[in-house]
This record gives C-alpha cells, structure tokens and sequence, in this order.
C-alpha cells in the first residue's frame, strides 16, 4: 500500500474509489453510445453534430462559472454530490427510454447533453475537491493521480464494453446500464465515516467571493500559465470523441465494436499515465511542458498513421501524455492554492480545462467534416505544442531557464526552488 497506492490505505478513500469505478465505467459506456447514436444514427457521419453535442454537455462549466465554484467551497459537499450524481441517474435513464422507444431524435440528444453538462458543473468541482476531505494533505497528490487513474480505467472498460452492447442490444440499454451505475457513487457516499473526513477551510457566504478567485488565480503567474497551457490543449486537442469516431467510421471504415476499442486502447495509455503520476511525490511544470510536447507529437502521429492498428498502437502514447498532463495540472494547482480558496481555483480550472469544448469541439468538427479527419487530429497536435510553447515562456521568465550545450550534450537548466509567490485572501474566512 505504500508509494503508487499509498491513499488506498484510508478506509474512506477506498470506500470512495470503489463506487466511484462503477460510475466511471458506466459513465465511458454512455459517452460511447451517445456518440455512436449521432455519427451513425441520427445523422449521416455528421462530426459536427458530435461537437454541438460536447459543445452543449462542457459549456456549463463556463456559463455556470459563478454557481458552481462557490457551491463547491461553501455547501456540504457530500449532501451536494447525492443530489447531483442522483440527478444524472435520472438523465441516463430518460435519454435511455427514449432510445428503446426508438423515439429519440438528435435535439432530445442535444436538451439532454445540456442538462447533464448543467449537473456536472456542479458535481465536477465538488468531486475533485471532495478528495481533499478523503485524505491527509500529504496524500492529496496521490489521490488526485489514483482518482484519475480510476477515471482512465472506466474509460478503457466502458468504451469496449459499450461497444459490444452496441452491437448486441442497442445504444438505448447501454444508457439504462449507465443509469443504474450512480447508485454506486451513492451507496460509497452513505458508507464513508463522516467523523474521519478533513472538512477543511470554506469561505464565508460573502459577495465577491468568485471575484476573489480571480483574483487569486490573476496575481499567480503560475496559476495562469498552468491554465492557458490547460486552456490550448483542453480547447484543441482533447476533443478524442470527434478525433476517434471520425477517423473509425471515415477513414478506417469499421464498426462500433471496434470503434469502443480504439477508444480502449488509448485509455490504456491514460492509465499509465495516471499510474505514473501516482508515482511521484509532487508534480512539477517541467513535467507538464514535457507532458505537453509529447502530446502534440504523438496526436501528429495519429494523424498520418495508415490503417487501424498502428493508429491504436499511437493513440496509447497520446493517451499516456494527455493524461500525465492534466493530472499533474490538477494536482499542481490543488496542491499550490489555499484550502480556503481550493473549491473556486479547481472550478476555474474545470470550467478551462472543459468551457473551451463549446469554442473547439464544433471547430474540430467542422474541420473533420470540412477537410478530413487527419487535419482534426492535426489541430489536435497543434495545441499540444503551443501550451509548451507557454511552459517554456514562464519557466523563462520567472524559473530563469537557460538552454545550451556543454561537452557534447544539451543542457536545460533552471531554478527549481523558486517559490510561487504568497497571495493574501482577503475575504474572512471560518473553520468549517
């Protein structure tokens, strides 16, 4: 239980883990059929459809913005999380009944992706910060990483499983079982030791208080440059709905089978990712801007592979490097914000990392239908390489990173210990 799996040893994170990777993989089957049901049935292999769709379900985090981060710092966020994962029960099964009533039409899809996204607004930021209340500080990190790697594990499950009910029964009983999946999530909520949670800092209910979080994230050069490069890729390039149904029914010309399981595989190279992020004791930004890179080169790659195994054998690279940086960037910013402020910062992160949907995924999309589904993917790429583009500039300006060669060999170099800068709050705050 020590190193890579060092939170498991907490009663109430294992309690927490348990039910939450029931729900992510019946999560990653919905995710799976909902997009099958646009390109391939609802619509004739329409990409931009599939990007409304996404546009639709992420834009909330941004709309929803001065709700949700204070929600999640200010409200119990336990009781907050029974009502919302409840709620999305609720959603899969109507879009569900619908679909086996073989009734359901592309704007039920669409109504039914903006009420999920409207609920996950308020679930994501109280989920990820929940964590906090799991575990010690010291093994907050770890945590974050092992969440993320159940995350990837549902969707290397989900996606192969839905893809094969696909096939067998229908999208429609593969919404139903997503349905019955979120009592799992409430079942570990109403298991967990309420005496041993690490309640923490919240905020007062003061005005202001989303304004402050702005400001906070504003006088952090580090912050914002974590938050542009999550911005980019984010935005441009982890739209892999579009990247891997249009590349599997345009290009490859295969069927939902094997469509779940190219996007399978590439969870594969997520759950590495997320392991090997489990791994370290603290995540740094020289990982990030390594993790950002790789990313562009290997969604590149993807991009002029020629047949269906040696593009699923790139999109495990590409899958190992999204997830080692948006891991280390939650992580990194979780674990370089105050307590007090910990809810608002991660629903700005959120609301970056996924507001950008409703701008990139219809762009991508279009770009799919318009010149190709390689030059989505290349699209893809590029945001990989302008968010390093953005680590290198901080590093250089505050890090004072210096690039040279020496003996033969090139040298990187820059200062490692300097501190990100103290930034008072302002607003009173109260023991929860």
């Amino acid at each position: 239980m020590s190193g890579m799996f060092r939170s498991l040893r907490n009663y109430n994170y294992r309690v927490w883990a348990s039910g939450a990777i029931v729900s992510n993989v019946g999560t990653w089957m919905q995710r799976t059929a909902q997009d099958w049901l646009v390109l391939t049935q609802l619509t004739r292999h329409n990409a931009t459809a599939v990007g409304v769709v996404m546009a639709l379900q992420f834009g909330p985090q941004v709309l929803l913005l001065p709700l949700t981060g204070f929600a999640a710092d200010h409200f119990d966020r336990r009781k907050l999380l029974f009502a919302t994962q409840a709620t999305m029960g609720v959603l899969a099964l109507g879009l569900g009944a619908l679909t086996i009533a073989g009734v359901v039409q592309l704007w039920h899809v669409y109504v039914f992706a903006l009420l999920l996204g409207c609920v996950a607004a308020f679930d994501a930021p109280a989920r990820q910060t929940f964590v906090a209340e799991l575990v010690d500080e010291a093994d907050l990190s770890n945590a974050v990483a092992l969440n993320s790697t159940s995350f990837n594990a549902g969707r290397m499950i989900g996606p192969a499983i839905a893809g094969v009910l696909i096939a067998a029964i229908g999208t429609g009983w593969v919404f139903l079982i997503n349905a019955v999946s979120f009592a799992a999530v409430i079942a570990s909520l109403c298991l967990l030791r309420r005496d041993a949670l690490h309640a923490g800092l919240r905020g007062l209910q003061a005005r202001g208080s989303l304004l402050e979080g702005f400001r906070y994230v504003w006088q952090r050069p580090d912050l914002k440059a974590l938050l542009f490069m999550l911005f980019l890729i984010g935005t441009f390039g982890l739209n892999f709905p579009i990247f891997i149904s249009t590349m599997s029914v345009s290009v490859f010309h295969a069927g939902a089978d094997q469509y779940g399981l190219l996007s399978s595989i590439m969870a594969l190279g997520s759950v590495a990712g997320a392991l090997l992020a489990a791994g370290r004791a603290r995540p740094s930004i020289a990982v990030l801007l390594a993790g950002a890179g790789a990313f562009g080169v290997g969604v590149a790659l993807a991009a002029v592979m020629p047949s269906f195994l040696p593009f699923g054998i790139a999109l495990i690279l590409v899958g190992a490097c999204a997830q080692t940086f948006t891991t280390s960037t939650n992580s990194l910013v979780q674990l370089s914000t105050a307590p007090a402020m910990r809810g608002r910062v991660v629903a700005i992160l959120l609301a970056v990392a996924l507001g950008g949907t409703p701008i990139g995924a219809p762009l991508v999309g279009w770009v799919a239908d318009t010149f190709g589904p390689r030059w989505a993917l290349g699209v893809g790429a590029a945001s990989g390489f302008a968010a390093m583009l953005v680590g290198v500039r901080y590093l250089v300006r505050y890090h004072g990173l210096r690039v040279g060669i020496g003996s033969g060999h090139l040298r990187v170099d820059f200062d490692r210990r300097m501190p990100a800068p103290e930034v008072p709050i302002d607003a009173p705050r109260q023991q929860a």
